[in-house]
């Protein structure tokens, strides 16, 4: 007959899964907030070289320089600097150069959008802006939260961009109106589907680089795409809604 004080009919069938169960909810809760801290640092960075390019555009544009440049071949070093700024972004430069090279991309950046301002009304420009903005919070969230697998789409997004170029060089010679605009609602849809894409691919990207010396610069390289998306979406946007001086 079993004793009152046998230690083993006072102990809960579920007692020695408790501390298991608990320490997987906590390490649930840690790796959330962290890919929290994680997204807002991109969107941090991201939000942030926004704001200095159309800085530096707005001061360009009103010293009068960029109406001087425009009528100069220095205004295609200007248009071109920022791609080539693009080719020298990689993992295996150290933090410290990747912010560097970020805020420089930004400057030239704006320099180069400073143009904008000279041919579109303000006005225009800022809806154009605030319409983006509205889109790539919608799709950025979108990408984020999705349970579908955005993976697929970026080959297919990447060969679009790389026929989207040939197509806008092939324009310079042309110089046709229609394909302009065809090319333009192409641009748009092409970098709308890559603001969902890249931020899925940022957020599955933290749980491989989360406690690493990568993440700091997976946040600046992320902070480049997702930068990228939201300026090329708001200048195919702007041949729509722009209005010209």
């Amino acid at each position: 007959m079993a004793e009152w004080n046998d230690p083993r009919t006072t102990s809960s069938p579920f007692g020695s899964r408790g501390p298991a169960l608990n320490g997987e909810a906590l390490g649930a809760v840690t790796m959330d907030q962290g890919l929290r801290r994680y997204m807002l640092s991109i969107y941090n960075y991201m939000a942030s070289g926004v704001l200095l390019s159309g800085i530096v555009a707005l001061l360009f544009a009103n010293s009068g320089l960029a109406a001087q440049v425009m009528a100069t071949p220095l205004y295609w070093v200007i248009v071109l600097a920022p791609l080539a700024f693009i080719f020298f972004f990689s993992p295996a430069r150290s933090e410290g150069t990747l912010k560097t090279m970020f805020w420089s991309f930004s400057v030239v950046m704006g320099l180069s959008l400073s143009a904008l301002l000279l041919v579109y009304t303000g006005p225009s420009i800022a809806l154009t802006f605030f319409a983006t903005a509205g889109a790539f919070a919608g799709l950025s969230l979108y990408g984020y939260t999705t349970k579908r697998n955005l993976s697929g789409m970026g080959s297919f997004l990447v060969m679009g961009v790389i026929g989207l170029v040939i197509a806008m060089l092939l324009n310079l010679w042309l110089a046709s109106g229609p394909l302009a605009l065809a090319i333009s609602a192409i641009g748009v849809l092409i970098f709308a589907g890559l603001t969902a894409y890249d931020t899925q691919r940022l957020r599955d990207t933290y749980y491989h680089v989360a406690g690493t010396d990568m993440m700091g610069k997976v946040v600046i390289l992320g902070a480049l795409s997702l930068y990228l998306d939201f300026i090329n979406m708001f200048q195919f946007l702007l041949s729509f809604l722009g209005s010209r001086d």
